[in-house]
């Protein structure tokens, strides 16, 4: 498996190379991006968002991820002052124009990222943060309230 890994990265790495030549010589494209909505389930730890490629170099930055820890006082007294929303058992679409920090204070959810992110579960006591940007996909299993803060 680390070897497809690395034959999937290398020719990634070549097609990009040859792009930026071909741009260089007809100067008609000083920049390319590239996104991938996703990687084959192959290789999920090869799961990229944006594939930049600047003058011949290749960058590569990772997807945004959900990051989740469970509250401690300081964090619950922090968002006792933050709105708060709820809402049923369901599952709908979302995207976060702006990062959202939330304190789920009852319920549970199952987060999924679109284009292939692995599913979180979000929990009561649970503080998450979701970033700029993120569209996934929300399945509550429990109804959910939660205090939240964007920005």
């Amino acid at each position: 498996l680390e070897m497809h890994k690395s034959v999937f990265l290398l020719l990634i790495g070549l097609f990009l190379f040859n792009a930026s030549l071909a741009a260089a010589a007809s100067n008609s494209i000083a920049d390319l991006a590239f996104s991938f909505s996703r990687l084959p389930a192959a290789t999920p730890s090869l799961r990229y968002k944006h594939i930049n490629l600047r003058g011949g170099c290749v960058s590569m930055t990772a997807a945004p991820k959900i990051t989740v820890k469970v509250a401690d006082d300081k964090d619950k007294e922090r968002a006792s002052d933050w709105p708060t929303w709820g809402c049923g058992v369901s599952k709908f679409p979302w995207s976060y124009g702006e990062k959202e920090t939330c304190l789920v204070i009852q319920g549970e959810v199952v987060v999924t990222p679109s284009g292939g992110g692995e599913p979180v579960t979000i929990k009561a006591g649970d503080l998450a943060s979701f970033p700029a940007g993120m569209s996934c996909t929300w399945d509550v299993k429990s109804a959910l309230r939660k205090h939240y803060n964007f920005g």
